[in-house]
């Protein structure tokens, strides 16, 4: 079981599986799933929609709204669209590729583990190549590897590979956040 206030944040590059493993996570877990892909602002998913990477601005208002969920949750406090009202935690998706971007989140919900999802580029190449109704065009994936900075030794998470089923990689991820997550 987890400890009150678990904030997860499951990280990682485009088509990693970020919303897939993260919802079966929540549930292995019983705490609310939050996608931060929801929490773009118009903005940005146009510009992203166009295959326009977004800067560093664009994305610090939308970083401020994962905090926020990630604190009000790990606080106990409500949220009006999550599933799971009583819950106090929560597990959210959100790409958080570089270090200032968690340490970011980690300003507003310091208790904040990762689960960075990992995998070969060519695997992630084909998956994003196979993904229909998703804003975030394949071509970005190339820049997000590049973008992406590995978790420092000083930061709480664990990397999974994604190589394997979906329950497994969740299996994983569930059994680090009980074991080490959330102390």
């Amino acid at each position: 079981m987890t400890r009150p206030g678990t904030a997860i944040v499951v990280m990682g590059v485009s088509a990693s599986g970020k919303s897939v493993v993260g919802i079966e996570i929540a549930r292995g877990l019983h705490l609310p799933f939050v996608d931060a892909d929801d929490l773009h602002p118009a903005d940005n998913v146009a510009k992203m929609s166009q295959g326009i990477p977004l800067t560093d601005a664009d994305r610090m208002p939308w970083l401020d709204l994962v905090g926020d969920r990630l604190a009000l949750r790990s606080t106990g406090g409500e949220v009006p669209d999550s599933a799971v009202a009583e819950a106090s935690g929560v597990v959210v998706a959100c790409s958080a590729l570089k270090r200032s971007y968690r340490d970011r989140l980690r300003a507003r919900a310091p208790h904040t583990v990762f689960v960075h999802l990992t995998g070969d580029p060519e695997l992630l190449s084909a998956r994003a190549l196979a993904r229909t109704g998703h804003f975030m065009p394949p071509a970005l994936l190339a820049s997000q590897l590049a973008t992406l900075e590995p978790l420092g030794d000083d930061e709480a998470g664990v990397v999974v590979d994604v190589t394997e089923a979906v329950a497994t990689v969740a299996e994983r991820a569930v059994g680090w956040v009980q074991r080490e997550g959330s102390e």
